[in-house]
């Protein structure tokens, strides 16, 4: 009987006649590729976890904040006297190269693995021991000087070092989400003030509802992107309080009673960024709930955004058989077999972008959910998720604002007569005539074809300059005081 499941074909690690060394662990010993800084525990993680294809090096900030992680341990550790000022010191220069970008190739573990993050903390505690190790004049793998573990991991668990390189991640990415919000909205509000003497028909439930200015519908854009970036910021500040110095699950085994706040003290001066320790952290180490908030607010941005692109896609609907009201810039030919056609593609793909990112806010849900007792081992899957969404937001942003908002422009002739010939105007006419007369008007003019304006002029309901002031597009798209008829 054949299995029709066909396993990934492992990442090639070996060329013909490369060199290696022999490294050994729990399980027995392997052969390394000699030129690599990881070791044998990524090797491991390399062979199980051929996953998703994007690894750890795809998302450069995170193996950043794993470098200041150490980097502050190994100075914390230093100070207590627990490990040798010339250890501290080259572990420090190895992290500081990663910090600013080297090494970044040999951070090769699948970002989504099994083991709460074991195998990301030894990727990074390899490749900082190596990488010491060879400032130092030795051998890569020659561990009995630098130790991944004795030395490098020394004070640590995965379970304090991975959420909080989490943390400092999301805490280096976020201006760049927050940035490219705001330069949406810039791009929006630039279009409102353009607009702002549009006329056009607004709807409610795909109806002709009552006139307003396109600049009106821009400006609403923006709003509703602007007060998330407010919402960004403050939920960010969650990220700061970490559980570094609870080790395995919060009780602190295998540290210095000092450790935990000079450890934190440590990574606030090399990220700088204001950390605290947290206050229970045994409840620190398994609860993963900022994540959840925060993926909630990525997701509603999402959410946001995606109905935007749904606007723009109907308000440039056409260009003869739709709305036609705007125009989006055109980007590329819309197909290969209708000449002529060109698709809202920017829209779209940003409408795609908001669909992943609902989804990946169900996953972080899911995996929060999922854990258990001391521990809640799918962090890597949540870690995953939210700085994807981060990173997808960020460029889906981008992309909208520089290659669609700022080009469109507004077929003002087809909004007004899109007005002029609405039997929504009858709205801003009921104060004047009651509501009754309204009704009337508006069955015989959608019955005739007739316009609103017409049929009132006729029945002598107002005269011709009381209606014009009526329907004047200022005195429709905002309040203002009348005397009505008929005032008591």
């Amino acid at each position: 009987m054949t299995s029709n499941f066909h396993t990934l074909k492992p990442t090639p690690l070996f060329t013909a006649g490369s060199a290696s060394r022999p490294e050994r662990d729990l399980l027995g010993e392997r052969q390394v590729p000699a030129d690599a800084y990881f070791g044998i525990q990524t090797l491991r993680a390399l062979e199980n976890f051929q996953i998703t294809g994007i690894t750890l090096n795809h998302f450069p900030k995170l193996v950043k904040a794993l470098a200041m992680v150490k980097k502050a341990a190994a100075r914390a550790n230093c100070e207590l006297g627990y490990l040798h000022k010339d250890l501290a010191e080259f572990i420090g220069i190895a992290c500081d190269e990663i910090i600013a970008g080297k090494l970044h190739d040999h951070f090769l573990v699948d970002m989504i693995q099994g083991g709460a993050g074991t195998s990301t903390n030894m990727n990074t505690n390899e490749v900082i021991a190596n990488r010491a190790l060879e400032l130092l004049g030795h051998e890569k793998g020659d561990y009995k000087k630098v130790h991944p573990n004795n030395h490098v991991n020394l004070s640590q668990s995965t379970n304090d070092v991975y959420p909080t390189a989490i943390n400092l991640a999301i805490l280096l990415s976020y201006s760049d989400l927050v940035d490219a919000m705001e330069q949406l909205c810039q791009e929006f509000d630039k279009k409102a003030a353009e607009f702002s003497s549009v006329i056009k028909m607004g709807r409610t439930q795909l109806q002709d509802a009552v006139p307003m200015t396109l600049g009106q519908e821009f400006a609403a854009f923006a709003a509703t992107v602007r007060e998330d970036v407010d919402r960004v910021k403050e939920l960010v500040e969650l990220f700061k309080e970490i559980n570094m110095g609870g080790t395995a699950i919060g009780t602190g085994i295998n540290t210095d009673p000092d450790y935990g706040q000079l450890v934190v003290a440590a990574l606030s001066d090399i990220s700088g960024i204001d950390f605290v320790c947290a206050e229970n952290l045994v409840e620190a180490t398994s609860d993963t709930g900022a994540f959840v908030i925060f993926s909630g607010v990525m997701k509603r941005i999402a959410v946001k955004i995606s109905k935007i692109c749904n606007d723009l896609r109907l308000l440039s609907s056409g260009p003869r058989a739709g709305l036609n009201e705007i125009n989006l810039p055109p980007m590329q030919p819309g197909s290969s077999i209708m000449p002529g056609k060109v698709n809202p593609v920017i829209p779209e793909v940003v409408n795609q972008v908001a669909y992943q990112v609902i989804g990946n806010d169900l996953t972080i849900t899911l995996a929060a959910e999922s854990g258990q007792l001391q521990l809640n081992v799918m962090e890597p899957v949540i870690a995953f998720n939210l700085l994807q969404s981060m990173r997808l937001m960020t460029q889906a942003m981008n992309t909208l604002a520089h290659r669609c908002v700022s080009g469109i422009t507004a077929n003002e002739h087809r909004c007004r007569e899109l007005v002029e010939n609405s039997i929504g105007l009858i709205t801003a006419v009921t104060p004047f005539i009651g509501y009754e007369n309204a009704t009337r008007i508006a069955k015989e003019a959608l019955n005739s074809g007739r316009s609103v304006k017409e049929l009132v002029l006729e029945e002598g309901l107002l005269n011709e300059e009381e209606l014009n002031d009526i329907l004047q597009p200022e005195n429709m798209t905002r309040p203002r005081k009348v005397a009505l008829k008929g005032k008591a």
